[in-house]
């Protein structure tokens, strides 16, 4: 059986917000998801990392392309940098990407279908419902105070 997940995470990576916001935006996200009624078991995560951790996409994501050169990455070396950085997160986002060598930071990727590396995390496992819209992730961001952005994954 696969899932699906939707995370909020902050727009900076590096920015986590205190206990307190994490704790209100996290309630909110909680009124906005209905009851399961769909068969599938609802769950909600709330995670601060220590390091820079990935938010990926999992199946959704379709091609990686090169902010220098356009060349699309292939899958095979995102996944291994996403692996080698399972346990300790991401000290650093820059990275030097194997179609021209460019230095660039893995958050300016050109991902179809947005992936995301955050400090923070709100995860809703199986949501009853559909993306969040504009209007309910500037509310949990100013919630959080801080902007925030959606990843979808079909893991």
């Amino acid at each position: 059986m696969s899932d699906t997940v939707f995370s909020v995470i902050p727009a900076d990576p590096h920015w986590q917000p205190g206990r307190d916001a994490g704790d209100r935006a996290a309630a909110l996200v909680l009124r906005l998801v209905p009851e399961d009624d769909g068969g599938f078991d609802t769950e909600i995560e709330v995670d601060w990392y220590d390091t820079v951790t990935a938010v990926d996409c999992g199946q959704n994501l379709t091609r990686i392309g090169c902010p220098s050169c356009g060349a699309p990455i292939g899958h095979e070396w995102y996944g291994d940098l996403l692996d080698a950085h399972d346990d300790d997160g991401f000290a650093t986002l820059a990275v030097t990407v194997p179609c021209c060598g460019a230095a660039t930071s893995l958050d300016a990727l050109e991902y179809e279908r947005p992936c995301g590396f955050a400090r923070f995390e709100i995860a809703v496992w199986n949501p009853d419902r559909e993306p969040f819209d504009e209007g309910e992730l500037s509310a949990i961001g100013e919630v959080l105070g801080h902007p925030v952005r959606q990843i979808l994954a079909h893991i």
